[in-house]
């Protein structure tokens, strides 16, 4: 598939983001749309080079809204320019996606052109602790037994998303981390194919920002995952 732009919300980066996007550039990512969740004003110059490069567009939230908000400003730019590509892939601003993890599922977008596409993370790494692995097995099997099928990473940041998907995603409900499953349980409704590719070890960093891309609390997770499934009975 030609002409994917990447998606990569952003709150406190990192100066590593600057080399990143310039790998991914020389990808076949055609477009990088960064979004500026709110930042600290320390981290202004990051963005302030961040514009500086070609085919890099900035975007920028006032206040920190939540990555569910961010992929839907990104969203709703891309629809925008919707003839300038045919899909986007989701990735993460803190380096827990390699360049190799991101070529992986780029190549098997010309196998699943359609739909969603998952990058699975490897629990099973020297950097996955034994509560990342159980949280992430628990929220997978909570999510078979309240959706019927079954996903082996329902938190992953590393998504493939076809252009054509991007209307109704700007309508799934959740401004935080519970969007990445409500965009999942939404794409099951709508019969929109999930595909899942599996990546690379799980690179967790010993920050709390991390946890603005890919949470890691199964607790918070299940929680949301049953109130949305247990609202259009109450209605």
């Amino acid at each position: 598939m030609k002409n994917i732009a990447a998606i990569i919300p952003a709150f406190n980066p990192q100066q590593s983001l600057i080399t990143y996007v310039h790998q991914l550039l020389a990808t076949t990512i055609t477009q990088i749309i960064i979004v500026n969740d709110g930042s600290d004003e320390k981290y202004a110059g990051i963005f302030e080079e961040l514009k500086k490069i070609d085919s890099c567009k900035v975007l920028e939230h006032d206040r920190n809204i939540g990555k569910g908000g961010a992929l839907k400003t990104a969203f709703t730019y891309i629809w925008s320019q919707r003839g300038l590509c045919q899909g986007v892939i989701t990735v993460g601003a803190h380096g827990q996606h390699t360049l190799q993890d991101v070529k992986l599922v780029l190549t098997m977008t010309k196998v699943f052109s359609e739909g969603i596409v998952l990058g699975v993370r490897n629990f099973h790494s020297s950097d996955s602790t034994l509560l990342s692995y159980w949280g992430n097995r628990v929220t997978s099997l909570f999510f078979e037994l309240l959706y019927h099928r079954k996903l082996m990473d329902t938190q992953t940041g590393l998504r493939f998303i076809s252009i054509k998907e991007l209307p109704w995603l700007l309508k799934v409900k959740g401004e935080r981390y519970d969007y990445d499953t409500n965009m999942l349980v939404a794409a099951l409704k709508r019969k929109c194919p999930i595909f899942e590719v599996e990546i690379g070890q799980i690179r967790i960093k010993k920050n709390t920002v991390i946890q603005y891309d890919e949470i890691t609390n199964a607790r918070s997770i299940i929680a949301k995952m049953l109130m949305n499934y247990l609202k259009p009975r109450n209605r």
